[in-house]
């Protein structure tokens, strides 16, 4: 069965995640509405701005409905600021800054630097066999810390952790899809949505 997974389409790079989805079989639409939220069977929160998105998400009536998803078990990956959407806690933050929760860990915002500071690296990846994964940080955030049921799924040379994994919901801290890598996405619906 095909599964029908949204990209939250409030801002960020919708379309690569749209593309990227579609690469692995997956049924992939915008997510602007809360009818169109109500039929995701998996979302895709991306990269962007996570205080614009935050804000953007009150203002179309989805933050409430989409935490309560994530609490009720919606699958549900993040990618960059959609990372830090899922942190229960953020450093660094902007003043009342909120997130839709559910992901036990605390995650600094832009942990890497500016925009100059962006950086290319190919990383192991628990779950994925094959070639390292091909990862993008852009004004990244990174995970500080976890709770106990959070399982790590990626960490830099430095150790730092950048990928993680919590039930439903899987958080990374750069942009596999800007990268044309396809298999952090696979590992989304195969383990996750299909699950």
């Amino acid at each position: 069965m095909t599964p029908k997974i949204g990209v939250l389409a409030l801002q960020g790079d919708v379309r690569e995640h749209l593309v990227a989805l579609e690469a692995t079989g997956a049924q992939a639409f915008e997510v602007k509405t809360l009818e169109q939220l109500k039929v995701a069977e998996g979302l895709v929160i991306p990269g962007g701005e996570s205080t614009t998105i935050a804000k953007l998400a009150s203002i179309f009536g989805l933050f409430a409905p989409l935490q309560n998803a994530i609490q009720n078990g919606l699958p549900v990956f993040g990618t960059c600021a959609g990372l830090i959407l899922l942190a229960n806690q953020i450093v660094d933050g902007s003043e009342k800054q909120q997130t839709f929760g559910g992901l036990d860990a605390v995650v600094r915002r832009n942990a890497f630097g500016n925009q100059t500071d962006s950086f290319e690296i190919a990383l192991d990846f628990k779950g994925i066999i094959g070639p390292a994964v091909e990862a993008a940080f852009i004004r990244a955030p990174v995970i500080e810390s976890v709770g106990p049921e959070v399982d790590v799924l990626s960490r830099l040379p430095d150790e730092r952790i950048v990928a993680v994994r919590q039930g439903h919901l899987l958080g990374v801290s750069f942009h596999p899809e800007i990268m044309g890598e396809f298999r952090v996405h696979e590992y989304f619906v195969d383990e996750i949505v299909r699950a």
